[in-house]
């Protein structure tokens, strides 16, 4: 397993799956490590992935100071990481909490960025989080689901704040993908163990966003940009990812049809020929439901 060095001392690891040219994939939760990604779907096919476990999760070290997984202190990891791989420019990838990050990135080193797409990503960075309501939106358009009629108050309540069982907690699962199939079931199974909580609590610290500044960056960015959101996703709701869409000057806004926030296990095939055609520049190939 490949690991280098970041500039605190922190030993931290990649994974590599697939063959052709790297893309580097910053992986979301907040903070979870790399393992949810698996293949994205079969790119592993188009390309070679350079799948990193920020500082904390997965085989990544521990670090010293827990206040390095604050989003803008990993700025500086992922930097390191390009250093590592001897690449001028990459291709990246986000998904989830972690396009905060690779917006971060993009914004403070435009120079280094050559492609990026952002997958499901909320733009908590830019200062526009998923509302309660956004997700309760997305969760009514289920309700001709078998499981809505009992999923749809326990989400309620969460959502809400309220203590939710274990029991509930998967009774709304369903709400996070597209398709609640035995696919989806064993997919979150695992999410949880890959989590590290301590460090979920300090990516969102106060300090980490200044969306102003961000916005600036990111206006500085001449790299193309995917942006995808999930048609039933709540978090981003569609409208929501159009508005990052919107922080970039030249990016594509794409909506998979009836995908949640996990899109590549939904529909890998939709999921990774969009993916594909824009990481070799070849435009959309896939219909777009808008």
């Amino acid at each position: 397993m490949p690991a280098f060095t970041a500039a605190d001392g922190t030993e931290l690891a990649y994974h590599i799956r697939g063959e052709g040219d790297p893309l580097v994939v910053l992986p979301g939760g907040p903070m979870r490590a790399s393992a949810y990604l698996g293949d994205l779907g079969g790119l592993t096919a188009h390309r070679r992935l350079i799948l990193l476990d920020l500082r904390g999760t997965g085989d990544s070290a521990v670090p010293a100071d827990p206040g390095t997984y604050r989003c803008d202190r990993l700025v500086d990891d992922v930097e390191a990481l390009r250093v590592r791989l001897g690449l001028e420019r990459m291709d990246m990838l986000a998904h989830s909490a972690g396009g905060s990050l690779a917006m971060l990135y993009a914004g403070r080193y435009p120079e280094r960025v050559a492609r990026l797409a952002l997958i499901t990503a909320t733009p908590w960075v830019l200062g526009l989080p998923a509302t309660a309501e956004h997700r309760l939106a997305a969760a009514r358009l289920r309700k001709d689901e078998p499981w809505f009629a009992q999923a749809y108050p326990a989400f309620e309540a969460w959502l809400a704040g309220d203590d939710v069982a274990d029991d509930d907690l998967m009774a709304f699962a369903g709400f996070f993908y597209g398709r609640w199939d035995d696919t989806a079931r064993a997919h979150i199974a695992h999410l949880d163990e890959q989590s590290n909580e301590e460090a979920e609590d300090v990516y969102f610290a106060e300090g980490a966003f200044d969306p102003a500044a961000t916005r600036e960056g990111l206006a500085r960015v001449t790299a193309p940009v995917l942006v995808l959101a999930g048609e039933v996703d709540g978090g981003p709701r569609p409208e929501l990812a159009r508005e990052t869409a919107a922080a970039f000057p030249s990016a594509e806004f794409a909506v998979q049809p009836g995908a949640g926030h996990y899109p590549w296990l939904d529909d890998p095939e939709w999921f990774v020929r969009r993916v594909a055609a824009f990481l070799d520049g070849r435009g959309a190939t896939a219909p777009s439901a808008e």
